[in-house]
């Protein structure tokens, strides 16, 4: 994952990469920042989604037992 810091001459989120022993920064676009977040937020929701039917399976097999 990238680093992410504010820039130091506009303020703005920016990557920071490192070239050379010297650091440049590159301005984060706000639909490039919404993917980064909305990534996450899939798979949260994804293992939730196995949590839940993962336990009505448990659930299942205890009680027939």
């Amino acid at each position: 994952m990238s680093q992410v810091a504010n820039c130091p001459s506009c303020g703005g989120k920016s990557k920071i990469k490192e070239i050379d022993g010297q650091l440049t920064f590159e301005a984060i676009q706000d639909a490039e920042v919404f993917k980064k977040v909305a990534q996450p937020k899939k798979a949260v929701e994804k293992f939730k989604e196995k949590a839940e039917s993962l336990e009505k399976e448990l659930e299942v097999l205890t009680t027939n037992k």
